[in-house]
């Protein structure tokens, strides 16, 4: 059978005939035994949502008149560290910095490079603090409409591989790889990855993901980079780009860990069927891929394995909140541990919601409702069911990405 070329898709596309499916709606049509074949897909779309704590921002934005300071030493935005340069702009009044993702204000730990792009995105004001070179303190408020230019650069994001946590010993453990300090006794499990959806899981190896191709990252249309760092041909993982002032909020974020606040990314990455191999790895359903589950103290050291079926299958995306169960708790569990702040003051905003499924697990009067599931191990030679009581990934945002990403291609505003 012949190969198929990215020009001969992009014409079928040009001409309404091309065939294009969201790796939802591909695994679906599998595990219902009606997979189109090779001949009929065109295009699969695939998604995934997760922290991403390799995630910077470059920015540049005007805080005084020129002639005001010579240039910035330190930047805080809402108390969040920023690092000036690589430009000095010197006596120009603007700055150039980085934003890390994982960067925490001085105020508070939980509050960090996540929230703070979140809120910039939302249209909400910044306060902007710059000690400059000549002991100069200089204090205003920008929002998004004053950044001249804002750049992703994701050094490490969509992850193929990932491991899964819990906690064997007796006291908690703060991490980075769970919502708050997971509790000892195995008495809960915490896991990453959106599973048969990402997109490096669906094309091992390499075939079409790599350097320049077009790609949506937070909504936005970016480019892979290249491998990003860590990445090996066994745990890939890639470097991204993308325009900050063209993203939706909707996809990018702060998430509260154990180790302070952390961010949150979804990516949509195209894979054009090209040929049967391609289209052999598209095949590949969560109960194919293995999940190593491992001491959160060791990381390293695996307890036992399962697969992203036990993770994913028949459990909920998101709670169900009634607030008739809500006894207003002079201190809210759920406030508490929620870690993008979508229960805040006791009212759900389910668009900030990433479906954690911690609300479900800490409430203390059930006004949370949401199956996360549990799964069967053997640790230390005996048989444990454990709870999943924290996602670090967000299947329905993965999802509405691959689909937005479909969209773009239909309507031709996405070429291959």
């Amino acid at each position: 059978m012949e190969n198929r070329s990215i020009d001969q898709i992009n014409r079928k596309i040009d001409d309404g005939e091309a065939n294009i499916y969201t790796a939802e709606e591909f695994k679906k049509l599998i595990k219902n035994d009606d997979a189109p074949s090779f001949d009929e897909v065109d295009v699969v779309t695939c998604g995934t949502c997760g922290v991403m704590s390799g995630t910077a921002a470059i920015l540049n934005f005007i805080v005084s008149p020129p002639g005001e300071f010579i240039r910035a030493n330190e930047v805080y935005l809402n108390g969040v560290p920023a690092y000036a340069g690589p430009c000095p702009n010197e006596w120009l009044g603007s700055v150039d910095v980085i934003l890390h993702g994982t960067a925490h204000s001085v105020y508070d730990e939980n509050y960090g490079g996540g929230f703070l792009l979140k809120d910039l995105l939302e249209g909400k004001s910044i306060d902007v603090r710059v000690e400059s070179a000549d002991n100069k303190t200089i204090e205003n408020t920008i929002t998004l409409d004053d950044i001249t230019r804002g750049q992703i650069i994701g050094a490490r994001m969509a992850f193929k591989n990932y491991t899964a946590f819990t906690n064997p010993n007796k006291e908690a453990v703060n991490s980075i790889f769970a919502a708050t300090p997971l509790e000892g006794n195995l008495s809960g499990l915490t896991f990453s990855g959106c599973g048969d959806l990402n997109p490096l899981q669906n094309d091992i190896p390499h075939n079409v993901i790599k350097e320049g191709c077009r790609v949506l990252v937070n909504g936005a249309q970016g480019y892979i980079l290249g491998d990003g760092t860590r990445s090996s041909p066994e745990k890939p993982n890639l470097m991204l780009s993308a325009d900050l002032c063209k993203m939706d909020p909707y996809y990018l974020g702060g998430f509260k860990t154990g180790q302070g606040g952390e961010i949150y990314d979804t990516v949509a990455i195209p894979i054009p069927v090209l040929n049967e191999e391609i289209y052999n790895n598209l095949l590949i359903t969560d109960d194919q891929i293995d999940l190593p589950v491992a001491d959160i103290k060791g990381r390293h050291l695996p307890l036992d394995n399962t697969n992203y079926a036990k993770m994913w299958q028949g459990h909920d995306l998101r709670p169900q909140f009634d607030g008739s169960k809500c006894f207003n708790c002079e201190k809210c569990s759920v406030e508490s541990v929620c870690p993008t702040n979508a229960f805040k003051n006791r009212k759900f905003n389910i668009t900030h919601c990433f479906g954690c499924g911690m609300c479900a697990n800490f409430c203390n009067h059930d006004a949370f409702q949401m199956n996360t599931g549990d799964v069967d191990l053997t640790i230390n030679e005996k048989k444990v069911n454990i709870p999943i009581i924290c996602r670090q990934s967000d299947r329905l945002r993965g999802n509405k990405l691959s689909l937005k990403l479909k969209q773009l291609i239909e309507n031709k505003e996405f070429r291959l």
